[in-house]
């Protein structure tokens, strides 16, 4: 018998010529509000990703017994914009330096993590967190996750459209409206 956890499997599925990656840089709220502003960004689902549990619920999630992360599954047309420009906004705005944790958000679901589709995009993402390492641009090391893709579950549906649906919320005005500011400051070129 195989030691090895087992991980339940899922597909991704996505429309024929897009490409797809999932990413987690704390509480999905930020990232979905964040992604979603992206030209040549179809589509982007806030779930969980990387845990042993099948088709876990937010409060097993918040509970850290899962395994799994916050995430964002990222549909894009590659033709528009490229994964390695989506891997720069996703590593300039969220901390990729801090384990388990962004913010006042603390546990293993709020870790930086790339899952990868498959071995070209892993390598890019390996590649390009070790190209910003080597740039000095953070003081502590970066901490971000690389791992091949096992499987995604939708969040419920009270996460999808987070942000815009509770601009004036606090924890929308404190956290997530600083990093989609962020994202305008350095990024307007990408913006829709």
């Amino acid at each position: 018998m195989n030691n090895q956890l087992m991980l339940p499997k899922t597909e991704l599925n996505y429309p024929e010529g897009l490409e797809v990656v999932l990413l987690g840089g704390g509480c999905f709220w930020c990232t979905e509000a964040v992604f979603l502003r992206l030209e040549g960004v179809k589509q982007v689902v806030p779930g969980y990703a990387g845990g042993i549990v099948e088709h876990p619920s937010y409060e097993a999630i918040c509970a850290g017994t899962t395994g799994h992360a916050e995430v964002i599954q990222v549909v894009f047309d590659p033709n528009q914009i490229n994964l390695e420009t989506l891997l720069a906004v996703f590593w300039a705005t969220h901390d990729p330096t801090t384990l388990n944790r962004q913010g006042a958000d603390v546990g293993p679901q709020y870790r930086s993590a790339v899952f990868y589709r498959d071995e070209a995009q892993g390598d890019l993402a390996r590649s390009l967190k070790e190209k910003l390492m080597q740039s000095g641009i953070y003081s502590s090391p970066i901490v971000t996750e690389i791992t091949l893709f096992t499987n995604f579950y939708s969040a419920e549906l009270y996460h999808h459209n987070y942000y815009a649906l509770h601009e004036q919320q606090s924890y929308c005005q404190f956290v997530v409206r600083p990093k989609v500011e962020k994202l305008h400051k350095l990024f307007e070129n990408l913006l829709k």
